[in-house]
């Protein structure tokens, strides 16, 4: 199967709910497609919502029971039948992805890429909640940034739970 006909089995849709950042929803839809064909996956619905800390701390306490903005959340929507569909929602705030890059040297935009990633990450069953947990996904995203031609960030996840 080609990749066009692989991507045409893959919807992304992404919500841009902020005005914190200047984003290309095309350009993001791309290359969470390309990061879902690098990854294998062949048929999904994913989507990809951009929010600010006010929205994403929100969420967080709603749904995590946890207090302040994080980096990025991920709803996995994905029926548990083998030929469904990979299915979820990834929760992005721009304002953390603002902040970090400046305190890290990257882009807002590498920051906010790498948040998306991470959440696919997490969608196709990746976890980090422990250290070798930690490192094999860690070294999935740089892999997978690589493969979309995105420098990937040097971070760690810390005990806080947000990318550093």
């Amino acid at each position: 199967m080609g990749d066009r006909q692989k991507q045409s089995d893959l919807s992304v849709g992404v919500s841009d709910l902020q005005k914190v950042l200047r984003i290309s929803t095309v350009r993001l839809e791309q290359l969470v497609r390309r990061a879902l064909v690098s990854e294998g996956i062949s048929r999904a619905e994913i989507g990809v919502v951009l929010v600010d800390d006010v929205r994403i701390a929100a969420l967080h306490k709603q749904w995590l029971n946890k207090s302040g903005p994080t980096d990025v959340l991920t709803f996995n929507l994905s029926d548990s039948t083998r030929d469904a569909p990979l299915q979820g929602d990834i929760v992005v705030s721009t304002e953390t992805a603002r902040s970090c890059s400046r305190r890290f040297g990257s882009t807002p935009r590498q920051e906010l890429i790498f948040y998306v990633i991470h959440g696919l990450l997490h969608l196709t069953g990746y976890d980090d909640t422990t250290p070798a947990q930690s490192r094999a996904m860690r070294a999935r995203e740089r892999s997978l940034m690589r493969a979309i031609g995105l420098p990937c960030p040097q971070r760690s996840r810390t005990t806080r739970g947000t990318l550093a």
